[in-house]
């Protein structure tokens, strides 16, 4: 099943959900509840939307983006984030109202039987899709994943919490306890948002990956032959790295492009979906790498 797929069933039970919490809030009139039945409606923004990005990412290069569109699934995180924040803060100010003035539930153990429910349902998809989003590295897939489990572990909160309310008689418990939600589904927010910007900031190779990549290259060094400006990027399911290669002036050009292949080969093969660049360079031949200081460009 591809990634599109997990996403639209992620907005085929996000729609259940929110029909199964809604209806859990209005037979008990929990606001705890209520807060549970928000994070859903986020849920279901959050998978529109990534489901959007991921049609996006999933289009090939073109002449403006010769490098693909992987990166419109960092958005897809970003965009969960925000909508997290804006949920956590509607949480807040209907379990304040309700803490200032303490409402008998109603009809709780259905309102905890739909919940439950729901919690099943979102559990079961979440688990699947993050095995998934590991498997193709789908970073909007991932957070949608990430996002479930919050509303999860959320839903389980509320069900103690509620069961509490019923053993204790105390009220007050209700809105405290929506608030803790509001204040957990927020720390989850702040992660997505700062996965996304870390993203969009070319982030180098994971560090597993970087030592495959120098094992590799390791491999292939010997007299004649030797690596320098490693550098690495990733966006979305891609990886990307350029380095330099160093072989003997005296070499043909086709020796030297065989045993460029071989190399890229093998790093392709070490690294699922990486994209390597590798220059030629006789041995001896350095290149500048980095801008020369302001002054050296104004005198020139």
């Amino acid at each position: 099943m591809q990634v599109q797929r997990y996403l639209q069933l992620s907005i085929a039970v996000a729609l259940t959900t929110i029909a199964l919490k809604t209806g859990a809030w209005w037979v008990s009139e929990s606001v705890s509840l209520l807060s549970d039945a928000l994070e859903s409606l986020v849920n279901l923004a959050g998978a529109v939307f990534a489901l959007a990005m991921v049609t996006i990412a999933a289009r090939p290069p073109d002449d403006e983006h010769p490098y693909g569109h992987h990166k419109a699934e960092y958005f897809s995180s970003g965009f969960e984030g925000v909508l997290i924040f804006a949920a956590a803060l509607g949480i807040v100010w209907a379990a304040v109202a309700r803490l200032l003035d303490p409402q008998p539930l109603e009809a709780v153990g259905i309102g905890l039987a739909l919940s439950v429910l729901s919690s099943a349902l979102n559990g079961a998809l979440a688990y699947s899709m993050l095995r998934k989003a590991r498997e193709v590295q789908s970073m909007a897939l991932e957070a949608d994943a990430r996002h479930l489990f919050t509303d999860v572990w959320t839903s389980a909160g509320v069900v103690l919490g509620l069961g509490a309310v019923l053993a204790t008689g105390w009220l007050w418990l209700d809105p405290v306890i929506a608030i803790a939600v509001a204040l957990n589904i927020l720390r989850v927010g702040v992660a997505l948002v700062a996965q996304s910007v870390r993203g969009l900031m070319d982030e180098a190779l994971e560090p597993e990956h970087q030592a495959a990549v120098a094992r590799v290259l390791a491999v292939a060094s010997h007299g004649a032959v030797r690596f320098d400006h490693v550098t690495s990027r990733r966006a979305g399911p891609r990886r990307f790295i350029d380095l330099h290669m160093h072989l003997p002036a005296d070499w043909s050009l086709g020796r030297a492009a065989d045993e460029r292949a071989q190399v890229e080969l093998a790093l392709m093969q070490a690294v699922p979906g990486l994209r390597a660049s590798i220059q030629l360079l006789p041995l001896g031949v350095e290149v500048q790498m980095d801008d020369p200081p302001l002054a050296e460009k104004s005198a020139a």
